[in-house]
């Protein structure tokens, strides 16, 4: 296996308010709105809105983001590809949980249902 701490250690470092802006962008552009991304965040996260906004205005990295974070406990059911890398197969939790937070981004980006996107437990 090849070693990704390097890797691990960049995403950790890069702040959330530096992401988020184009998280919207991405989704803005395929028709989505500003609460739909928020509402995905949130099930992941739960982190409302001024929660959200106090993240941004504070810079704080992924690694504060999600350390403050309460994870979905149904967030194990993302799976699939997100940058090269199945996120169910990444080992390092900091960088799974950036990258499920991307894999539901571009799930809402591509236009996939909300009730598939929020993931309930079969």
């Amino acid at each position: 296996m090849t070693d990704t701490s390097h890797h691990d250690q960049r995403i950790a470092r890069m702040t959330f308010a530096s992401i988020y802006p184009l998280y919207l962008q991405k989704v803005e552009k395929k028709g989505k709105t500003q609460a739909e991304l928020h509402q995905v965040i949130t099930w992941l996260t739960a982190f409302d809105d001024q929660q959200l906004q106090q993240l941004i205005d504070e810079g704080v990295d992924f690694a504060e983001f999600f350390k403050r974070a309460t994870l979905n406990p149904h967030a194990d059911l993302i799976k699939g590809l997100i940058c090269g890398y199945r996120v169910e197969e990444i080992t390092n939790p900091l960088t799974q949980q950036v990258r499920y937070l991307d894999k539901l981004v571009d799930e809402l980006a591509r236009g996939k249902k909300m009730a598939n996107i929020l993931r309930t437990p079969k």
